[in-house]
């Protein structure tokens, strides 16, 4: 039996050896980089028929489009990350955490932006002082409700 660690590092494999991007794996599949690759990470489900699509690209086993439509359990270590580049992400977020949450109440009200309907973009923006990296993120106003 398959688990999302186990089809993770199947795609990881077969991603390494065909010389594939995410990008080109989305693409063969018709979504989003950005949700393709936290299914295959295990953060989310791809539609079974999106799964069949995957396997077959890919040349995983079946078994593997089961585990990748399958709703995934969302957890993630708790501890201060070391990998520099999801630190400086979790440092955004410590350092404008509050800023983005005001600012977001002030504009819409008391509530929180969705990360269920969401969509998320990550692109490399040429500069001459240095490429830099946009990051995209749009979720659905969510207000919380008074009773």
């Amino acid at each position: 039996m398959l688990s999302k660690s186990n089809v993770t590092d199947m795609i990881y494999e077969k991603k390494r050896g065909a010389g594939l991007t995410w990008a080109s794996i989305a693409e063969g599949i018709g979504m989003s980089e950005v949700f393709v690759t936290s299914a295959c990470l295990g953060m989310n489900a791809l539609p079974r028929d999106k799964a069949d699509l995957l396997t077959r690209q890919l040349g995983l086993p079946q078994e593997a489009a089961v585990v990748l439509a399958e709703f995934p359990t969302k957890q993630w270590d708790r501890q201060v990350p070391t990998d520099p580049c999801i630190y400086r992400l979790y440092e955004i977020v410590g350092v404008y955490g509050d800023t983005l949450k005001e600012l977001i109440q002030e504009k819409c009200g008391n509530g929180i932006m969705s990360a269920i309907d969401f969509s998320m973009e990550i692109e490399k923006v040429p500069n001459p002082k240095g490429d830099r990296i946009e990051i995209r993120m749009s979720g659905k106003y969510l207000g919380y409700n008074a009773w």
